[in-house]
């Protein structure tokens, strides 16, 4: 079973009169690189003395390239690698065998709680925008554990590294140096036996960000309509929108039906909610699911009004709708800036015409939408969205029958929700792989995570129990608000900047009576609640920070 712990002796390092001088050092190469750390405890002229000659050493080594970013130098068991300086817990921070693409890697690791730093601090850059990029796994548990760019002239930019006790995952952290200089810090604050693997770090010119930060709010106008009430985080009542802006949310995805037997999220509700979602200033995805109600891997029903159509009927059914709402969005001044032709399509959509089983027809349906999309405004994003945003094979295998049949698209939408649809690094191949082997720009369509396992109204929660859970996510806020980090910093990631960013699944969808599940069913429950971005007391949770990513 693999166990990433140090694999050589856990004395190696600790023999007399080596670790008196590794903890002077450990104290005084902080401060020669500038890093912002407490300064020394009050000490002798001769610890003055070798402060100085620090600072000196630095100035004679500091390169304006990354040294060692892959830990192979020094081989195994090195306790400060080649290029890089220790501080902390030094005997925590070491090298091992086990690389991501080598043979080596930087682990953090120790039997009891510690905290270590392992920094590497570069003069002489240019000044302008960097990325740095490095693959990671953690254990999680611990207090922190992030990787930052810091004296680099500005604020100090982190990546938290999520929580993969297997799988390797690409994070990046950007910075926009205006001094010529820089310090790379990797940081654990850990408990006992917590750990971390860092390996084939580069550090180059070049930027990130997400420009989507968005949120599902389908839910909203009914909620309120039933009574809901959406709160600050400090309880007072508010606009949910308003709310959501104001954590930092640029963008609202809205559902839209056919004809669904409640009267929401038909054409006439999106319009009048799409001119809330502008006035905040936030852009607008329309999802159409060509449907009356639900459309998933599941069910991907006609609309009564479409039941008895045949294949040619129903393209033009998809080019009417979809004109027909866009049209409308456009001329109240609305318009959509990204559309999604289809809702999760993974077997197709309208069954059984337009089923995977039939591809030429699936096309022709796929193609009607964007058609239309296009006829109302060209520069509308037309996205293609499927389920399950950890199955490789499977995300491969549709689209490279959809591009074999001329299906045209502009982005790729994936849901991912980490309880259901594979692991992390799962889910970073998947969407690395959909980017460049399509040449699209990707996005999460679909993610969310509990906040808590108990259900506020009577209808037992979708994910109510601790095993369902991804491994060190805990349902807490403090789990839902990791979850979304991850999930961002994933998709920011994806290389070539080709990962437009992440919408929130339901964040207004909290516990209202009569705003239950099923459409037609005004006593339906919420299975959704604990998932929301409001809390059970209508307050606005921790995890909304995440619309504050970079």
């Amino acid at each position: 079973m693999f166990h990433p712990r140090r694999t050589f002796g856990r004395d190696l390092g600790r023999t007399s009169g080596r670790a008196p001088r590794r903890a002077v050092r450990a104290l005084l190469l902080p401060l020669a690189a500038g890093l912002a750390l407490a300064a020394l405890p009050a000490g002798t002229a001769q610890a003055a003395q070798a402060a100085q000659a620090a600072q000196a050493a630095r100035a004679a080594q500091a390169a304006s390239t990354l040294t060692n970013g892959g830990f192979e130098t020094d081989g195994t068991g090195t306790a400060t690698p080649a290029g890089w300086s220790e501080y902390g817990a030094t005997d925590a921070s070491y090298t091992e065998a086990g690389g991501h693409s080598g043979s080596y890697r930087l682990t953090h690791w120790s039997s009891s709680a510690y905290r270590a730093e392992t920094y590497q601090y570069l003069s002489g850059l240019s000044d302008g925008g960097y990325r740095l990029t490095a693959w990671v796994r953690s254990s999680g548990g611990q207090n922190a554990a992030y990787i930052a760019l810091k004296n680099c002239g500005g604020a100090e930019q982190r990546t938290d590294l999520p929580v993969s006790a297997s799988g390797w995952i690409r994070i990046v952290v950007p910075v926009k140096v205006t001094g010529n200089q820089c310090t790379i810090s990797i940081n654990s604050d850990a408990n006992a036996g917590n750990w971390i693997n860092v390996d084939d770090l580069t550090f180059t010119t070049g930027t990130s960000g997400l420009p989507v930060k968005g949120a599902d709010i389908s839910s909203l106008a009914k909620s309120e309509a039933r009574g809901g009430v959406y709160r600050t985080a400090s309880g007072t009542a508010g606009d949910a929108l308003a709310v959501l802006r104001s954590a930092g949310m640029n963008y609202a995805r809205l559902k839209v039906w056919v004809d669904p037997a409640d009267g929401y999220n038909d054409k006439a509700r999106v319009l009048a909610m799409a001119k809330r979602v502008k006035a905040q200033g936030m852009k607008l995805l329309v999802d159409f699911h060509y449907s009356d109600t639900w459309a998933d891997p599941g069910a991907q029903s006609k609309p009564a009004a479409w039941s008895g159509h045949g294949y040619s009927r129903l393209k033009t059914d998809v080019y009417d709708h979809t004109y027909g709402v866009l049209n409308a969005l456009k001329a109240q001044g609305t318009t959509a800036d990204m559309v999604q032709v289809g809702n999760e399509i993974n077997g197709g959509m309208l069954w059984s015409e337009g089923s995977t089983d039939n591809w030429t027809q699936l096309a022709g349906l796929l193609n009607s939408g964007y058609d239309a999309v296009k006829a109302v405004n060209p520069s509308t994003t037309v996205a293609l969205h499927l389920a399950k945003g950890g199955d490789l094979a499977g995300t491969r295998w549709w689209f490279d029958s959809a591009v074999a049949n001329g299906v045209k698209f502009d982005a790729i939408g994936l849901s991912y929700y980490g309880y259901w649809h594979g692991s992390l690094s799962d889910f970073q191949t998947t969407l690395d792989d959909a980017a460049s082997r399509y040449g699209k720009p990707v996005f999460v369509a679909e993610t969310a995570y509990p906040f808590r396992l108990d259900s506020e109204d009577g209808l037992e929660n979708i994910i109510d129990t601790s095993g369902e859970l991804v491994a060190g996510y805990p349902a807490s806020t403090a789990g839902q608000t990791a979850w979304m980090n991850t999930v961002a910093n994933i998709v920011e990631a994806v290389p070539n900047g080709r990962g437009l960013g992440v919408f929130y699944w339901e964040a207004t969808w909290t516990a209202v009576a009569g705003n239950g599940w099923d459409p037609a069913d005004a006593g339906s429950g919420n299975g959704w609640e604990n998932q929301a971005l409001f809390g059970y007391d209508d307050r606005a949770l921790p995890a909304m920070s995440w619309f504050g990513h970079r």
